[in-house]
């Protein structure tokens, strides 16, 4: 029988409750186990697709186009596993999920309730991730902290399955927050106690307590929290502020957390390895000897979370390279208001990454014009792509006009334009061109010798494209199609001839990047971000007049 592990949250959000879930399933994949996660987000949007990324962070898109939250790219990342729609369940898709079934009749006349219904539909969503992958142990992260009035029908649901499956086929994880008193200089346990004194009021005694902390957590808290909370003193395991948080299954190895997981619900596995995982942290935390600043020009900067993947890949390709990255965060908006454009100087690569509506487009276009000037390596994610193609294509005809029809619908020279079959839509969740599809390579480009492949899949997000009327001229301009779907129909990767690196894809490849296996098109971005940073240091000192990139 397939075992769970669920993962809830006590005294504040944004814990950590993501990479702590993605942790386990690391180590326990690395005893040989099959392992998969699911988040269960308490939200009444059926997806995060038409949040704000303010309001949420960046929205994480899987194989099969479902639009998650962000914490499912911890897990990919982590598991190294590719995920399901069913990964991510939100209470509108439960909600929405019963009162269709309501109105087809299956319920026969009954009166619909939480209580069983609504609990029976995430039990069944569960379940479903367990069919699916037939998974050795599923890890199930609740959003929210316990209390939150949202979350109950999801806890009650947890709770529910203990009397379903049976105790040595269900384990409870709660992760809590020690605060740090700066005036006595110690860590609270109270808010701790509270938190699983909440939980357990809803039926649930928790199996093991993660105490995250920005100090030490000493064994005479972890007694303490074990009398108070009931919880063997074992189980009570500290969660201190890593460097990296990929240094986190090396801790809960470190407290032999599988061993105690694995122990109670009697699942036999094998010796760990994670050598590999341990090498790569090695990497990530030992001198550099050379660093490259990569300034990620985007409209949500104020919001680093928007951007969690493209700066995970970024890092994956840098410890792939042994560099270090400096990450420099520029706001679009400043540059369409020609601030801050001095920002772009001292940089060794741009990325301009993914983004909606025309606020900030215009200072995209600015960076993308500075790197093409200026043969700074640069590369461009979906919008990224299509702002170097319309900073092209003003170049080629000489004119502002060049646009895309998202931002000037009636624009003389649409370079990007809506998908035809994009222009009838009316609802906006779910009905962009979303998830995988294939990508046939041109050989002897930039994009073929990084994937070393001649077609792959990648992950999409986007209603415009790339408009072949313009083709011709674009490519006698120097505009390299080095990617395109299988039929010829759709450019995917448009890269610039005669420049180190200057590449944008219509996808995201930044969705299929992992920690000891980069992205084929970020490791190749950083290696020319890398060349120009050795190239600079071994170049004489020579005073030479920088090529304009305004006016």
């Amino acid at each position: 029988m397939t075992k769970y592990i669920f993962c809830t949250g006590g005294v504040v959000s944004s814990l950590g409750k993501g990479v702590a879930a993605a942790s386990i399933g690391r180590i326990l994949k690395s005893r040989g186990l099959a392992v998969t996660v699911q988040k269960l987000d308490p939200y009444l949007n059926v997806d995060p697709g038409t949040m704000s990324p303010y309001e949420h962070g960046e929205v994480f898109v899987l194989e099969d186009g479902a639009e998650t939250d962000l914490d499912l790219g911890a897990y990919e990342r982590f598991i190294d596993e590719n995920l399901s729609r069913a990964s991510n369940l939100t209470s509108g898709q439960v909600y929405q999920q019963v009162i269709n079934r309501e109105r087809r009749g299956d319920y026969l006349g009954k009166t619909i309730q939480v209580i069983p219904h609504v609990t029976n539909q995430i039990k069944a969503t569960i379940n479903q991730v367990a069919r699916q992958t037939k998974a050795d142990v599923v890890i199930v992260e609740v959003g929210g902290t316990v209390g939150d009035i949202e979350g109950l029908p999801f806890l009650e649901a947890l709770r529910q399955m203990r009397k379903d499956l049976g105790r040595d086929n269900t384990y409870y994880i709660h992760v809590t927050l020690l605060p740090h008193l700066a005036t006595t200089n110690e860590l609270k346990t109270k808010p701790t106690q509270h938190s699983v004194r909440e939980l357990r009021g809803i039926g649930i005694q928790p199996d093991m307590i993660m105490c995250r902390a920005d100090l030490p957590v000493g064994d005479d808290l972890r007694e303490k929290i074990a009398l108070f909370c009931d919880v063997d003193r074992q189980a009570v395991i500290p969660l201190p502020t890593a460097s990296t948080i990929y240094e986190v299954p090396l801790t809960l190895e470190d407290y032999r957390v599988a061993d105690i997981i694995c122990a109670r619900m009697k699942i036999d596995c094998r010796t760990p390895d994670l050598a590999e995982w341990r090498d790569m942290v090695a990497h990530i935390k030992g001198p550099k000897p050379h660093t490259v600043t990569v300034g990620i020009v985007g409209k949500y900067v104020e919001l680093e979370d928007a951007y969690m993947s493209v700066y995970e890949a970024l890092n994956h390709a840098a410890v792939h390279h042994n560099c270090a990255v400096n990450i420099e965060w520029i706001s679009s908006e400043d540059l369409e208001r020609m601030r801050n454009v001095e920002r772009l100087e001292n940089l060794d690569g741009i990325v301009v990454p993914g983004g909606f509506g025309e606020r900030g487009v215009e200072g995209k276009i600015v960076a993308a014009k500075f790197a093409r000037v200026r043969k700074v390596p640069y590369l461009g994610l979906c919008l990224g792509m299509q702002v170097m193609v319309i900073e092209l294509a003003r170049e080629v005809f000489e004119s502002d006009a060049p646009n895309s029809t998202e931002f000037n619908p009636a624009t003389t020279h649409p370079v990007i334009d809506l998908m035809p079959d994009q222009r009838d839509i009316a609802d906006l969740g779910g009905t962009m061109r979303l998830g995988s599809y294939p990508c046939h390579l041109i050989p002897g480009t930039i994009a073929a010798n990084a994937y070393q492949a001649d077609q792959v899949d990648e992950r999409h997000r986007h209603r415009f494209e790339f408009n072949n009327e313009f083709k011709e001229q674009l490519g006698q301009a120097g505009l390299v199609f080095s990617g395109l779907s299988p039929d010829g129909r759709l450019v995917e990767i448009a890269e610039l001839r005669d420049h180190p690196f200057m590449l944008g894809s219509q996808f995201h490849p930044e969705f299929k990047s992992r920690p000891t296996r980069p992205h084929p098109l970020f490791a190749q971005f950083i290696r020319a971000a890398l060349d120009r940073v050795v190239a600079a240091q071994s170049a004489p000192a020579a005073a030479t007049e920088p090529a304009p990139v305004s006016g």
